[in-house]
């Protein structure tokens, strides 16, 4: 008889956007099989998630306070996906949250942010991002943002900018994980040498094995690992498979190397060998990659992870961690700090975490000066 596969607590799954532009934003549909996306409830509970961070992304097309106001929408679909479903789902901010949900047989749904550029340049959005539920929050997205330089984009910082360490300061203070997902090798340096609590890479991979600007080199591993943090491997074909990513460098022309379970499992031994097993965790990346390993089809499929893994000689003590046990302690850590921001007992922010994102006494002057004379000459 085949053994049960461990409960999956996923760093990342794109179902918000996905929802928006192929649902606008309906809810109620995924009680059912949804043929277009990766993700619905009947195949989450089929692939023994027992906890999703949702990430709520913002499409880059949109600038500025049109971000945020799409992360406040895309927040916004992640309460009302829990509303519709109370008897599958669970609202879950911290380590306990997810754990009531567990015992109580319901999906402990997160909230993380995927992108620094949606805080508009104001640290008080991420303190209210917080105070609606978000848990983590990726420095940048595949642009080079204010607050560091991105891992597929040019650099234009050198790693974290000013803003970006006092945002990373500011994380640690509220109770915000610090995701090192999508940021340059010199951000990620930085971000671990600033921040004092555990961070997280919420979905990628390793890139000894494969050599994607998106993967995390060895040195940074081991920090990670030292730092008690946690590398979630993201199910992305071009982030696992040399021969993979050289195909579509070239042109994607002919057919696609096949890419496969093993080929996942191979990055997550990776990982251990490099930071331990302490430091293994998934972020899949469902709903937000076109393509998909065969044999990881959607959210369904995490058991034959969890398979291949324990073919290997994988503990169920190590299956168990890497599944939901490492990813919750590193949440666990920080809890007190989001706690006792929510209560108004964390004290009060640093002077430059509540400078405004404008000056409008600045934009007032700026204007005066642009404005011609009534009476020239």
């Amino acid at each position: 008889m085949s053994r049960r596969s461990p409960a999956v607590i996923d760093g990342h799954n794109d179902l918000a956007w996905a929802s928006r532009t192929s649902l606008g934003y309906a809810v109620h549909e995924l009680d059912r099989s949804v043929a277009t996306l990766h993700t619905d409830l009947p195949r989450l509970a089929e692939g023994g998630v027992a906890g999703q961070f949702w990430s709520v992304w913002v499409d880059p097309v949109l600038e500025g306070a049109e971000q945020v106001v799409a992360t406040l929408e895309q927040i916004d679909f992640v309460h009302r996906l829990i509303d519709a479903h109370p008897t599958r789902l669970a609202f879950a901010c911290t380590a306990a949250d997810v754990r009531a949900a567990m015992t109580d047989g319901r999906i402990a749904s997160l909230i993380g942010v995927e992108g620094g550029d949606q805080l508009g340049g104001s640290l008080a959005v991420l303190r209210q991002f917080a105070r609606a539920g978000a848990r983590y929050m990726t420095l940048s997205w595949s642009r080079t943002s204010t607050l560091a330089d991105s891992a597929t984009d040019e650099p234009r910082h050198g790693g974290l900018t000013s803003f970006g360490r006092e945002a990373v300061r500011e994380m640690n203070r509220i109770g915000v994980l610090v995701d090192l997902a999508h940021v340059a090798p010199s951000t990620m340096r930085d971000a671990l040498q600033e921040t004092e609590r555990p961070v997280i890479v919420s979905h990628s991979a390793a890139l000894a094995l494969c050599d994607h600007p998106r993967n995390v080199p060895d040195d940074v591993l081991a920090a990670i690992g030292a730092q008690r943090g946690v590398v979630m491997l993201a199910f992305v074909p071009t982030f696992l498979s040399q021969s993979r990513r050289d195909w579509w460098a070239a042109g994607a022309q002919g057919t696609a190397p096949v890419v496969s379970v093993a080929d996942a499992a191979d990055h997550l031994e990776h990982i251990r060998d490099v930071a331990g097993v302490h430091a293994v965790g998934i972020g899949a990346d469902y709903d937000g990659t076109d393509e998909i390993p065969e044999g990881l089809d959607d959210v369904s499929s995490y058991p034959a992870l969890f398979a291949e893994l324990r073919a290997r000689g994988w503990s169920e003590d190590d299956l168990e961690a890497a599944a939901h046990g490492n990813v919750l302690r590193v949440l666990e850590v920080s809890d007190a700090d989001y706690e006792a921001f929510l209560a108004g007992r964390a004290g009060a922010p640093a002077a430059a975490a509540i400078v405004p994102a404008v000056d409008a006494a600045e934009r007032k002057r700026a204007t005066v000066r642009s404005t011609p004379s009534k009476n020239p000459g």
